[in-house]
């Protein structure tokens, strides 16, 4: 077949300019400042969420804070009965100030380390006086109150006694729940469980050495200011932390040195496990996402050719490319797209209705001296099964041209 690439490419022009220069600074400037705005955007109401909620979890059951979240209320009351109340926030304090006349609470004791956990205990264990525990889970039961173990979550609502104890007799009714613990045997017999939620305690008060008892409670809503004034929560608050002239009121903090446990700690030990496991899927998201950008191509750039290319190499190198993804479809809908364009003329047929199979298959049949060649097959038929059919259907199409090529040569001297 005639071969319809120009013979070469010309070499590009000396003064040709170059296409594929760097992005300049005002276009890359261009490109990012929307995505810089978002950023920008995005940092600032970070920044003023935090400001403004930010002493919503710092005042939290504390007894200084007016805040619905906060315990003020609750150390007002107590001072009436002329309990004082002393906030601390190391755990050195805590345990230094646990006696026979004070009743100590720990607010959130699973902050607290296993060496904090097992110094605070000790110190409590044969003190005589109380220790409440607020919803402690077994990241801390297991050493502040052994022989209790969280059984499950339940929910914060109205419960009622269903136990001896007497402060929970007076106080009926109360706002419970939270977690749900279990005793075991031995302590059972001498621990006082009440406001059961699906027939486990909410609230337990365990015997301790020197006269002392350890206080369980699952749920820290009673004590709040927003829910104070509901049901029994007072009375039963005012009994369980005014038992001792003396209230000790435990809130760790990040700045207790004992968080330490005595030794050095690297940056990584001090990331919660939490936090570990997120960075490890933003690594595995980032890896992806780098994969998947170093599989797509950059944008189409227009270069002139530093060098001649010949026709025949053109065609050869194409040949090889449709070969090796063994597109023989596209190969034949190629040749006989060809042949269809280069026919059409010779016959009479528009170059717009060349792809038509009535009117160009009809037209080049007139003009062959051989019925048997089916023309519409040739042109418009099915794709060829294998690579010799290829070939076969190539050479076909060639001697089709050649055929109406002298027909109409002689036809028309």
């Amino acid at each position: 077949m005639t071969a319809t690439l120009p013979d070469a490419v010309a070499p590009a022009p000396a003064s040709a300019p170059d296409t594929s220069a760097s992005p300049t600074a005002r276009q890359l400037w261009t490109r990012s400042r929307a995505l810089i705005a978002a950023l920008l955007v995005l940092l600032s109401f970070g920044v003023a969420y935090a400001a403004v909620n930010s002493g919503q979890n710092h005042d939290a059951l504390d007894p200084r804070s007016p805040d619905p979240w906060g315990a003020r209320a609750l150390a007002v009351l107590l001072a009436d009965q002329g309990v004082t109340t002393t906030v601390v926030t190391t755990s050195a304090r805590a345990a230094a100030a646990a006696g026979p006349d004070t009743t100590l609470l720990v607010v959130v004791p699973d902050l607290l380390t296993d060496r904090q956990q097992s110094a605070l205990h000790k110190a409590t264990e044969r003190s005589g006086g109380r220790t409440v525990l607020l919803a402690p889970t077994p990241a801390s039961a297991k050493t502040l109150a052994p022989g209790v173990t969280p059984f499950a979550a339940t929910t914060v609502r109205v419960h009622s006694p269903d136990c001896d104890l007497p402060a929970a007799q007076r106080a009926g009714d109360a706002t419970t729940g939270g977690i749900s613990y279990t005793v075991k045997k031995p302590i059972e017999a001498g621990a006082d469980s009440c406001y059961p939620s699906g027939g486990h305690p909410t609230l337990l008060r365990l015997p301790a050495g020197n006269g002392g008892d350890t206080v369980v409670l699952g749920s820290y809503d009673l004590l709040l200011n927003e829910h104070l004034d509901e049901q029994g929560n007072a009375s039963l608050a005012l009994q369980l932390l005014g038992a001792h002239p003396k209230l000790v009121w435990y809130l760790p903090s990040l700045d207790d040195i004992s968080a330490l446990d005595g030794g050095q700690q690297s940056f990584l030990e001090l990331i919660p496990a939490g936090w570990s496991w997120a960075l490890l899927q933003l690594f595995i998201a980032a890896l992806i996402a780098a994969l998947w950008r170093a599989r797509r191509l950059g944008p189409v750039v227009a270069e002139q050719l530093p060098v001649a290319v010949r026709a025949a190499e053109a065609t050869e190198g194409r040949a090889r490319l449709y070969r090796r993804a063994r597109a023989r479809t596209r190969a034949a809908e190629a040749l006989r797209g060809a042949t269809r364009n280069r026919l059409a003329p010779l016959v009479g047929i528009p170059p717009s209705q060349a792809d038509e199979p009535d009117i160009l298959a009809t037209a080049v049949a007139a003009r062959l001296t051989d019925p048997a060649i089916d023309v519409r097959t040739l042109l418009h038929g099915a794709p060829p099964p294998d690579d010799a059919a290829l070939l076969r259907l190539a050479d076909d199409l060639d001697a089709l041209e050649r055929s109406i090529f002298s027909t109409e040569r002689y036809a028309n001297p």
